[in-house]
């Protein structure tokens, strides 16, 4: 007999515990009692679709408590099913309920689905964020470069959120207009004098068009004086045409040489030609001898010729000084 009602408290217990895990009944006494109507009918078949009903009945008693008629059951659970975050999209509209911001819940559950958190767009809506950029260099006309830090305050477009373009975008833009900024001005002394000017052009560009921001302000935090980059491209210009100079003039020292060189071996030649001639001339005197067309005075004439053409050549070279 005792074994028996063991056995049933047991069953009884098990039962309850599948019971109340299918139909958790103390949640729906929650949602009774906050007001939400929902039936454990539903409640059941929520966990038939493993749907996480206390994180669905926390959101309708959410929304209930604030007021919002259009946050459905079915709406929260396709929600859920899509991949969606169902809490942090009720807490965004919760905020911009109290916030009197224009949010519906399909505007809110596609921000969410397109990867980005709805309720820090709600926050930044209400609360703008400051962006600071990095550091961006620009060169002004007068050839200074200047290095400039600027602060964003950015608010959240809700409209956008979907589809526009993130921070990064937003500052690529407005670094692109401080550089056209300072690139306009004539002297860098100008953008010292008035660095509002830079945030006056660059908010006139329009810069947050399709973007999923608002740009409300850009203040110049920091401006510092960089490299004279007109200085130095003139001096790499200079150098550069130093170089080409001084490779035209090695091009025609080379063709120097190379001539000198032409002609020195011309001139090898001709005196090659003249050793030549001349071992020839004693072969045409003994000639001459033989046949008889020189005689031994003709001889002796020539040679004086030649001794007295020496002594003059020898008189008009000029005199060589002692010691060297």
């Amino acid at each position: 007999m005792e074994i028996t009602i063991i056995i049933v408290a047991v069953i009884i217990l098990i039962a309850l515990c599948v019971f109340f895990y299918y139909v958790p009944f103390f949640l729906w006494i929650s949602a009774r009692v906050s007001g939400v109507k929902i039936s454990l009918i539903q409640l059941f078949l929520m966990r038939i679709r493993k749907v996480p009903a206390n994180i669905i009945v926390r959101a309708m008693i959410e929304a209930h408590k604030a007021g919002l008629s259009d946050v459905t059951r079915d709406d929260l659970e396709a929600h859920y099913l899509a991949g969606g975050n169902v809490e942090k999209v009720v807490h965004a509209l919760v905020s911009a309920a109290k916030a009197n911001i224009d949010l519906g819940f399909k505007m809110a559950t596609a921000i969410d689905l397109a990867g980005r958190d709805v309720f820090q767009a709600v926050q930044m809506s209400v609360n703008p964020k400051v962006i600071d950029t990095p550091p961006v260099t620009a060169v002004a006309k007068d050839g200074i470069q200047l290095i400039t830090k600027a602060r964003v305050t950015v608010r959240a477009n809700i409209r956008q959120l979907v589809g526009g373009a993130g921070e990064d975008t937003v500052l690529a833009r407005v670094g692109e207009g401080i550089v056209s900024s300072i690139g306009s001005s004539e002297s860098h002394k100008q953008v010292l004098e008035n660095p509002d000017s830079i945030s006056k052009l660059v908010l006139r560009k329009g810069l947050d068009s399709g973007t999923a921001f608002e740009i409300l302000s850009i203040d110049i935090a920091d401006i510092d004086i960089g490299k004279n980059i007109g200085a130095m491209l003139q001096m790499d210009q200079a150098q550069a045409d130093k170089n080409i100079a001084q490779a035209k003039a090695e091009e025609r020292r080379a063709m120097a040489i190379a001539l000198e060189q032409e002609m020195k071996a011309k001139a090898q030649e001709a005196k090659a030609k003249v050793i030549e001639a001349e071992a020839e001339v004693p072969k045409a005197m003994a000639e001459a001898f033989r046949s008889g067309n020189l005689g031994i005075m003709d001889y002796y004439k020539m040679k004086n010729i030649e001794a007295d053409t020496t002594m003059r050549e020898a008189i008009a070279k000029p005199a060589t000084p002692q010691g060297k």
